[in-house]
C-alpha cells in the first residue's frame, strides 16, 4: 500500500476536492497543512513516503531533498509546469514526475480586479469608509490608457481582452513574443523599453525563468511613468523586490497589486505589509490559481495520476 502524502493544504480541502475514496485500500494519505520553512523538518516528516502531492511551488524539491527521501516513487505537481523541482535528480532514481490539468481564468480575474483596486485607489476607500470617512482620494479612468503586458501566454491574451473591453490601448512585450501572436490579439509588439516607458498599467504574465528572475529592476521601473502601477500575479522573484520597495517609497510609480512574492507565505513582518499601510500598495496571499475550479483540477489530478501509477500508466509524465 502506498504512502501518499499532499503537502501545503493550506485550507485543508484536500478531501472535498478530490474523490480519495476511488483510492480506499490502495493509498495510506497523509495531508500536512502547514509550511516547512526548513528543509531538515521536511525530510524528517516525508522520508517515509512513496508518494508527494505538490501544490504549485510551494515546497522546494531540491537534489538534496531527494536523495534523502529513500522510498520515493511519485511527485506530483499541480499544472504541467514546476521549476522548484530537480527533475534531473528524479529521472537519476527513475522517479515518476506527474502534472494535472489547469484553469488559468482565475488568475487573469485576479489580475485585473488588482488592476482596478490599485488604479482608483479602491482599497484605500474601503477603508475609510469602515472608519467612517468619505470620499477622500480621486479616482481616475482606464479608457485611452496603455496597459503593457510583460509575456502574451494564455492569462496574458485574457488581460489584453480584459483591457479592450475597457477601452485600453494594449501593448506586449517579452522575450520570445512575435509580432504574428500580438497580430492575432490585436495587441501591438514593443520592445522591453517602450513597454515599461508607455504603460499606464505593467501587467506581468510571464514564466519565471533564469532570463526573468530579477529582469524588473530599479532602471527599468524608474523609466515608468510616475502615475504607472505594476501588477504581478506570475511569480514574485520577477521583479527585483528590494527595488520594487525603493521605488514604492520614492513614488517612481502610483501603485502596486501584487499577488506573489519571493518568499511564500508572506513573512508576518515583511515590509511590503508595513507598506500598504502608508502608499497605494494591495496585497493578495497568491490567490490566482485559488479557485474551487481549478482546486477541482489539481486535487482530482492527484488522484488520477496516482491510480494510473497504481496501474503502471502513468499520465501526465514531465521527465
Amino acid at each position: 500500500m502506498l504512502k501518499v502524502a499532499v503537502l501545503d493544504d493550506y485550507q485543508n480541502v484536500t478531501k472535498k476536492f478530490g474523490n480519495w475514496s476511488e483510492l480506499d485500500g490502495k493509498i495510506n494519505l497523509k495531508i500536512f497543512n502547514n509550511y516547512f520553512d526548513n528543509s531538515d523538518e521536511l525530510v524528517k516528516y516525508l522520508s517515509d513516503f512513496d508518494v508527494l502531492c505538490l501544490m504549485r511551488e510551494r515546497t522546494l524539491l531540491s537534489a538534496n531533498i531527494i536523495n534523502l527521501l529513500p522510498k520515493l516513487k511519485l511527485v506530483i505537481t499541480t499544472g504541467m509546469w514546476n521549476p522548484s523541482v530537480d527533475i534531473n535528480s528524479l529521472n537519476k532514481r527513475k522517479i515518476v514526475f506527474c502534472g494535472t490539468e489547469n484553469r488559468t481564468e482565475s488568475t487573469a480575474e485576479l489580475s485585473w480586479l488588482l488592476t482596478q483596486l490599485v488604479w482608483r485607489n479602491i482599497f484605500q476607500e474601503f477603508v475609510n469608509m469602515k472608519n467612517g470617512d468619505w470620499q477622500t482620494s480621486m479616482g481616475r479612468t482606464l479608457y485611452g490608457k496603455t496597459l503593457g503586458i510583460f509575456g502574451l501566454g494564455k492569462q496574458g491574451k485574457q488581460v489584453a481582452r480584459f483591457g479592450k473591453a475597457f477601452g485600453m490601448n494594449v501593448i506586449a512585450w517579452s522575450h520570445n513574443l512575435t509580432k504574428e501572436i500580438c497580430d492575432l490579439e490585436n495587441v501591438t509588439l514593443v520592445s522591453s523599453d517602450e513597454m515599461f516607458k508607455f504603460s499606464d498599467v505593467l501587467s506581468i504574465h510571464t514564466k519565471l525563468s533564469e532570463r526573468t528572475k530579477g529582469y524588473i529592476d530599479y532602471s527599468k521601473i524608474n523609466m515608468m511613468k510616475k502615475t504607472s502601477i505594476i501588477i504581478n500575479t506570475s511569480r514574485g522573484p520577477i521583479i527585483n523586490e528590494e527595488d520594487l520597495i525603493n521605488a514604492i517609497k520614492n513614488y517612481s510609480i502610483s501603485g502596486v497589486g501584487l499577488d506573489v512574492y519571493d518568499v511564500e507565505p508572506l513573512p508576518e513582518k515583511h515590509e511590503f505589509r508595513e507598506l500598504s499601510n502608508n502608499y497605494n500598495v494591495v496585497l493578495t496571499p497568491h490567490l490566482g490559481y485559488v479557485s474551487s475550479e481549478t482546486y477541482e483540477k489539481f486535487h482530482q489530478g492527484y488522484v488520477d495520476a496516482i491510480i494510473s501509477y497504481i496501474n503502471g500508466k502513468p499520465i501526465n509524465v514531465l521527465n
